[in-house]
C-alpha cells in the first residue's frame, strides 16, 4: 500500500526469488558478510553498492550511481542525481550510508530485484515491517520521555531504542549478505555458459 508499496505491487507474485531469504541468512555461508555488515556499515554497502551496479551492467564503475539510486523521491535540496554523484560518488555513497542507511540497504537490493524481476519474499517483508514498527515505537517512546516527568521512562526508552537498533543492525545485515549471496550465485550460474561460448 501507498506510494512506495505499489511501486513494489509488481514483484509481489514473482515466482523467482532471492536464493537466501533473510531468515536463512544467519544460518548460511553469507552469515560473515552479515556479520561483517553490522560491524562496518558504511564501507560495506559502499562495496555491495558497487559491486550490484557493476553486476547489472558490468565495466561502468560508479557510472550509473545516484543516491538511493533514485527508488525514493528527494526532499529539499536533497535530490537524486543532483548531489555531485557524478563527480564524487564514493564520499555521496558513504554520505547516503551513514545518513540514510535504511534507504541505501534498501536501494541496493531494489538493483538486483528489478534487474532479475525477484518477487518478494513474506518472511523478508514479516521482518522489514517489523524492524520500521520498532524505530517508530523508539522514537515515538523517547519523544513521550521527553515531555514526561515520570521515574524510570528515560531508561525504559533507552532500552526500546537499543533493541530496535538492534533489531536493524541485523536486518540490514541479513539484506546486505542477501544481495552479496545473490550476485555470487547469478555470478555462478553464467560463467559456464560463458566459457562454453569462448570454446566456440
Amino acid at each position: 500500500k501507498g506510494r512506495h508499496g505499489s511501486s513494489l505491487g509488481q514483484y509481489s507474485h514473482g515466482q523467482d526469488k532471492f536464493a537466501l531469504s533473510l531468515c536463512q541468512v544467519p544460518c548460511s555461508g553469507a552469515c560473515g558478510c552479515c556479520l561483517l555488515t553490522m560491524l562496518c556499515y558504511c564501507p560495506a554497502q559502499t562495496c555491495v553498492r558497487y559491486r550490484a551496479l557493476n553486476h547489472v551492467q558490468p565495466g561502468s564503475g560508479w557510472s550509473n550511481y545516484k543516491c538511493c539510486q533514485g527508488y525514493f523521491e528527494g526532499c529539499c535540496c536533497i535530490q537524486p542525481g543532483q548531489m555531485c554523484e557524478e563527480t564524487c560518488p564514493i564520499p555521496c555513497m558513504c554520505l547516503e550510508a551513514c545518513c540514510c542507511p535504511g534507504l541505501a540497504v534498501s536501494a541496493t537490493s531494489m538493483v538486483i530485484r528489478e534487474h532479475y524481476t525477484l518477487g518478494l519474499d513474506a518472511d523478508d517483508v514479516r521482518l522489514i515491517r517489523c524492524s520500521n514498527c520498532l524505530q517508530i515505537f523508539a522514537c515515538v517512546f523517547s519523544l513521550i520521555a521527553c515531555m514526561t516527568d515520570c521515574e524510570g521512562d528515560d531508561a525504559v526508552a533507552r532500552v526500546i531504542d537499543c533493541i530496535a537498533d538492534v533489531v536493524f543492525c541485523s536486518v540490514s545485515g541479513c539484506m546486505t549478505a542477501q544481495v552479496n549471496n545473490e550476485i555470487k550465485v547469478r555470478q555462478g550460474s553464467t560463467a559456464p555458459s560463458q566459457q562454453q561460448m569462448s570454446r566456440v
